[in-house]
Parts: structure tokens; C-alpha cells; sequence
């Protein structure tokens, strides 16, 4: 590509940062990357009403969390500043002026109650409820008796009646619209702050942006934006425009699907390298079949002819198993980094664990790792490790703990285990098989009966392994309680927590 590539990612600051909206960044990103180009962060809060500070905040955190850095933005700044449009209205009034001034733009005084009366007429007759153009052509004295009604006027742009305007897409090729079915669009609101499609087309244009990649949800907004480009003289730039994501029933990803905040992935224990990885295989092609990719990987691939047009299903299980991949290749120390303070949060550990905690903590994330998909499983899957608030899952309790002779058992295991004078694998393991072995059963059936007491599960890591990190007086001290809870017909009924 000849001249250097510029993206933007260009957020409204109105809520948290949806996984769609870190889609966008993520493919804007990898593209500038993988070309050396500039990657721009720029805040588009012409919402004045919703815009929060909190908002920002959330944006900076989410694109930073998931590993992407940018190059210019707000926070530090470039040779396009300021980066926020609502410190950049001086420059839209000049533009304004350009389009008044060469009759492309007018002045509306249509009052919102008005616009919607007329949009329902339009929808009654079965139309569509566009703009009618009604202010296009008011004369001077009807202009001047709408003022003394004290009417504010909001700004339009006057569209195309005629013809069609073709969007170029890198993606979907060629895509011509009927011009007459757009009415005239609202450029400036009458508080003075411009709307989207005013403020995206100058900024664009002034910060040299190159190409814009957005979802196609945007693609009935860029004939607008073209006729904008034409109207100032604009060289407009490359259009990409993604496959939307959607749930696993086809349809638009929302909250009915589940989590779609990317700060809800971070809170369950999703890494950021997952979140990147997953991320880019929706919508785009490695070539091959690999998928577990490092972001550098992606980064060396990726490239919009591999981009597809087609909508993407945001599959959880998928996102589940590719996380479980990558927290095998993890560092322990970001490991964690992440599950400390999730530990802390739940009440499972202090807030500040000493050194000697966290290295406990590792050598039970070490244990768990090949089988946890998320680093939060460890406050509940896990939970036996750090509490003896855990419960009995419905499957240890119907397969073991309701079983007459399992009070027995697990009372022989309690004696053995707490005779050992040294706390190995080795030595648990050799306890509990002589335990089988001395009442003539087999090492499944001591094995089982133990793990579903020490850890209210039938599934898990080495229990021999488990065994060793747990304390040895609270091994044998839940042995000999799960016992007594056992000839109490504690396990008949659903629900005890250990010591109930």
C-alpha cells in the first residue's frame, strides 16, 4: 500500500465497552500493525446528554486490558488534537459555514414533536420515515417568524434526489444506493453540538485517515458520509465494513445472549490474549486450521482479504475452550496476577496474601490449569482449596455419600492418613490404596468416597496431588466430619455444606 495506513477507533463514551465494539478496534488495530501504520483513538461524545467521564475511563481500561496501544488519542495526544469532539467545535463551525455558505446545508425548525407526527403519517401510509424537506426552501420572512417564535434552528445537509451513490467496500465490492430513499440529515443539533455523521466525516478527513473498518450496521450511514466528502471536496477513504456478531440463534449479540460487556470476560477469568485470539477468528481467516495464536501471530497474518462479509456467532463454549488453551500456556505470574484479587474479592483470601499464600496459591493453579477454562473456576470449582464452605454436588452425594458403607471408609482413610508422619503424595497415595486393600475393596472405591468428601466433587485433578496442598489436620478433619454427616443422612436431601 502506497500511501501510510491511518485507522481510527472511534467510540461514543454512552455505556461499557461492548465485545462488538472491541471487534472493531481489535481488526482496526491488527490492520495498522500489520502494515506499520497509525492506529487512532478518538472520542466521539456528540451525545451530550449521555457521554460520562465514567464511560471514557471504561474504554481506556478495556482497549488497554485486551493489548491494544495507540498512537494518537486523547490521553497522548498527536498532530490531530484535541481528540475529543467536544473540545473540537470551533472546528465544526467552520465547516458548517462551508456548507450554509455553498447551499448544501440549511436551516431546520422543525421541533421534534413535529418530525415524529410526521414520521407517523409517513409509517401509516407505509413509507418510510424519512426526513419530508420540509425547511429546504423557507423564505427569508418565514425563517424570521419561526426566530420570533423563539425556535431554535437545528442544521441539514441537503442530500442527493437523484441517482444512486456507490460505496466502494475492500470487503463486499461495490454496493450502489438509491439516493431518493435518504431524507435531508441533521448536521448540527440546535445546542450547538454536531451530530455523528457531521463530526465523523471532518475528523476523518482531517486526521488522514486512510480506511475505516466498522461493523456493517454502519453501511446505511457511509452514502451520507460520501455525500458529505463530495460536498466539502473530500478525498474519502477506503471502506471495510465487518460482519456483525451475533448470538448462537442468529441473531444480533445482546444481553439476552449473555455477557456482552468485555469487562464481564475480564471479571469471570477470561485472559486478554484469549479475548484477542477469539476475537480476530471471528470474521477473519488464518488460511489453516490453527487457531490457538498468539496476538504477535495475528498480527504477522492478518490482512482484509481474509476478512469475510459474513455475520459471526459469538460462541461461549468456544471462547471457554480457547481460554483453556491459553491458560496452559500462561505465565504463572500473570496467572496470578489474575487470581489473586478474584480470590480476595470472593472472600477466599486476604487481601493482601503474604508470599507465602501467593506461592500456594500457584501450586494449586499449577494443579488445576489443564483443567480449568477460565481462571475464575478457582473460586468455585476450586473453592474447597481456600474454604470448608464448599458444597456436595448431586452426583457425590447420590454415588457415594448415600452409600451405608462410605461412613466406614472414609473413617478408616481419617485414621490412616492422620498417622503419616510425612505429608507427600507418595505417602497419601500408599495410605488410601492400603486402606482399599485392607477392607477388600477396590482403590476406586476409597479413591471416590474421599474426594467427594474432602471436595464435594466426583471430578478434579490428582486427588493425591489435591491432598497434598490442603492442610493435613483439615484433610482428616473433613474425613471424619463427612463421615458423621454420612450416618446422619445429612446427604438425603439436596444442598449441605460441609458441617451441616
Amino acid at each position: 500500500m502506497a500511501d501510510p495506513i491511518r485507522v481510527r477507533f472511534a467510540p461514543s463514551p454512552t455505556g461499557s465497552l461492548h465485545v462488538g465494539h472491541a471487534h472493531t478496534a481489535l481488526f482496526n488495530w491488527l490492520f495498522a500493525r500489520h502494515h506499520g501504520g497509525t492506529f487512532i483513538l478518538r472520542i466521539e461524545d456528540t451525545d451530550e446528554v449521555r457521554s460520562t467521564e465514567e464511560s471514557v475511563s471504561a474504554i481506556y481500561e478495556g482497549l488497554r486490558w485486551l493489548g491494544l496501544d495507540w498512537d494518537e488519542g486523547p490521553d497522548i495526544g498527536g498532530p490531530h488534537a484535541p481528540y475529543i469532539q467536544s473540545e473540537r467545535l470551533d472546528v465544526y463551525e467552520e465547516h458548517y459555514r462551508k456548507l450554509l455558505e455553498s447551499g448544501r446545508a440549511y436551516y431546520c425548525y422543525c421541533s421534534p414533536e413535529e418530525l415524529e407526527e410526521r414520521r407517523e403519517i409517513m409509517r401509516a401510509r407505509g413509507l418510510p420515515p424519512r426526513y419530508d424537506n420540509r425547511c429546504r426552501s423557507l423564505s427569508d420572512a418565514q425563517r424570521a417568524a419561526f426566530e420570533a417564535e423563539g425556535r431554535k434552528p437545528a442544521v441539514r445537509f441537503r442530500m442527493k434526489d437523484h441517482g444512486s451513490t456507490v460505496i466502494r467496500d475492500l470487503i463486499r465490492g461495490d454496493m450502489p444506493y438509491d439516493n431518493s430513499l435518504i431524507g435531508d440529515l441533521i448536521i448540527r443539533k440546535t445546542s450547538g453540538f454536531p451530530t455523528y455523521h457531521f463530526s465523523v466525516v471532518v475528523d476523518d478527513h482531517l486526521m488522514d485517515v486512510t480506511h475505516v473498518i466498522r461493523g456493517e450496521d454502519h453501511i446505511s450511514n457511509t452514502v451520507p458520509h460520501l455525500q458529505l466528502m463530495e460536498a466539502f471536496g473530500f478525498e474519502p477513504p477506503r471502506h471495510a465494513h465487518l460482519g456483525l456478531l451475533m448470538g448462537p440463534d442468529r441473531t444480533k449479540l445482546s444481553s439476552r445472549h449473555g455477557a456482552t460487556d468485555l469487562a464481564a470476560y475480564r471479571r469471570m477469568g477470561m485472559l486478554p490474549q484469549t479475548m484477542a485470539n477469539f476475537l480476530a477468528l471471528l470474521g477473519w481467516s488464518t488460511g489453516d486450521d490453527e487457531e490457538i495464536l498468539s496476538i504477535g501471530g495475528i498480527v504477522e497474518r492478518f490482512d482484509l482479504d481474509r476478512v469475510s462479509k459474513a455475520p459471526s456467532v459469538f460462541d461461549f463454549g468456544k471462547c471457554e475452550f480457547i481460554n483453556g488453551q491459553h491458560i496452559r500456556l500462561a505465565s504463572l505470574e500473570q496467572l496470578l496476577d489474575i487470581a489473586v484479587p478474584m480470590l480476595a474479592e470472593a472472600g477466599l483470601l486476604e487481601a493482601t496474601p503474604s508470599a507465602d499464600d501467593r506461592v500456594w496459591v500457584g501450586r494449586v493453579i499449577d494443579l488445576m490449569r489443564d483443567r480449568m477454562r477460565t481462571v475464575g473456576v478457582l473460586t468455585d470449582w476450586g473453592r474447597y482449596f481456600f474454604t470448608d464452605e464448599y458444597e456436595f454436588e448431586e452426583r457425590a452425594r447420590e454415588k457415594w455419600l448415600r452409600k451405608p458403607e462410605t461412613a466406614d471408609t472414609l473413617d478408616a482413610l481419617a485414621e490412616a492418613l492422620e498417622a503419616l508422619p510425612d505429608w507427600t503424595v507418595e505417602a497419601i497415595e500408599g495410605a488410601v490404596r492400603n486402606v482399599a486393600e485392607q477392607r477388600g475393596i477396590g482403590g476406586g472405591k476409597a479413591i471416590h468416597p474421599c474426594r467427594a468428601a474432602v471436595t464435594g466433587t466426583t471430578v478434579g485433578p490428582s486427588l493425591f496431588h489435591l491432598l497434598e496442598l490442603l492442610p493435613h489436620a483439615t484433610v482428616v478433619g473433613r474425613l471424619r466430619l463427612v463421615a458423621e454427616m454420612c450416618r446422619a443422612g445429612a446427604f438425603d436431601e439436596p444442598g449441605p455444606t460441609l458441617g451441616e
